[in-house]
């Protein structure tokens, strides 16, 4: 891996846990801005041939915490797309571990709660 990799995702790492703790104190604009910093990073991780767990487990919680936000403002179908990125990066990782089957197996709970909700709607 290129010598900038690995700060970068403790960086991305860093910053999902300031966006989580920002939501968790209800400051949704703070964590909105951290979310989005967070983008270029995780993309520019998720752009190296095989990317590491760490940078993908990290690039993940960024999506889920993404998801959550447009969830919890109604943006049902923004969220299953967030929530949809997950599924199929944890139904294709390799090897399976049962951290990865679990973050599948939440990403399917996700999108099911979003077409609750959509088909509700």
């Amino acid at each position: 891996m290129p010598s900038w990799y690995a700060p970068a995702v403790d960086e991305l790492t860093a910053l999902d846990t300031q966006a989580k703790g920002l939501m968790q104190q209800k400051k949704s604009a703070e964590a909105a801005a951290l979310i989005v910093k967070g983008e270029a990073m995780s993309q520019r991780l998720l752009a190296v041939p095989q990317p590491t767990l760490a940078a993908t487990e990290a690039a993940s919680d960024l999506d889920e915490l993404y998801g959550r936000m447009l969830f919890s403002n109604r943006n049902y179908g923004w969220a299953r797309l967030m929530f949809q990125k997950n599924l199929a990066r944890w139904r294709y990782w390799k090897p399976k571990t049962p951290e990865t089957a679990e973050r599948l197996k939440a990403a399917e709970k996700e999108i099911a709660d979003c077409d609750r909700n959509l088909s509700s709607g």
